[in-house]
């Protein structure tokens, strides 16, 4: 057997557009999703219910479909890292990265050596493929969060660390280490969330951040490569929709 392939990092290795669907939290979501040509599931381990136990099946649905999938996890552990990809994620998300050593350890702990000193061991992924311990560097995607001001000020020297494949911008949380919880659209933060996307693209490397359908095409004008959107904006969309063409909204 051959590695499966990593249909996000092959497209950012592209120069394309990806994106991710966050708000899957049952095998059954993924397969109903599956068929709309997605590239990627966000698999919520740092506020959700995406815990190792139900990654297996969660990736196995993603395996389906040919799409990536993508764990967020709720520390910059090595261990934690290493073992989310052992239980079959393609990507592994890590949150709150505001210094150079900070993006250093989730290469380290997402890489096999040379590159890091990610445990060996063959991965629900690599069941069947005999260089698995070769390959997988090559199939496997590492996300960085930048979602803190600490994170802007260092943006420079976080930007230095190869083997990321993305530095994604993360509002909510930006805003309040700001002073502005839950004001996404104060100047001085739009300023700064716009000021960190550029500046990742104009390093040459891969801009991703939360995008909806009213956002997303100036992000791309942008330069940004990689979206998350969330599923529940489109559901209450499209029930607002069917209730007013019904005459009951």
């Amino acid at each position: 057997m051959e590695l499966r392939p990593n249909r996000i990092k092959r497209k950012l290795a592209n120069g394309e557009v990806a994106v991710i669907v966050s708000g899957l939290t049952h095998p059954d979501d993924i397969d109903a999703i599956g068929p709309l040509g997605l590239d990627g599931a966000w698999l919520e381990g740092e506020h959700g219910a995406s815990d190792p136990a139900e990654i297996g099946n969660l990736t196995r649905a993603c395996d389906i479909w040919g799409m990536t999938s993508v764990a967020r996890i709720n520390k910059n552990d090595q261990g934690m890292i290493y073992r989310t990809f052992d239980r079959g994620a393609q990507a592994v998300c890590v949150p709150h990265i505001n210094t150079k050593a900070e993006a250093e350890n989730v290469v380290q702990g997402g890489k096999f050596a040379p590159i890091g000193q990610r445990g060996l061991f063959t991965s629900r992924q690599g069941y069947g493929v005999d260089n698995y311990l070769q390959v997988a560097n090559d199939e496997t995607s590492l996300f960085v969060l930048i979602e803190d001001i600490a994170a802007y000020e260092n943006l420079d020297e976080i930007l230095t660390v190869d083997h990321i494949d993305s530095f994604f911008v993360a509002p909510s949380d930006f805003a309040a280490s700001m002073g502005h919880i839950g004001n996404i659209d104060h100047p001085d933060v739009q300023a700064k969330i716009n000021g960190s996307l550029e500046k990742i693209v104009n390093s040459g490397r891969t801009a991703g951040t939360l995008a909806t359908n009213d956002n997303v095409a100036r992000f791309v004008e942008m330069g940004v490569k990689l979206f998350m959107t969330p599923s529940g904006p489109w559901m209450a969309a499209g029930a607002a929709q069917f209730q007013k063409n019904a005459g009951i909204a």
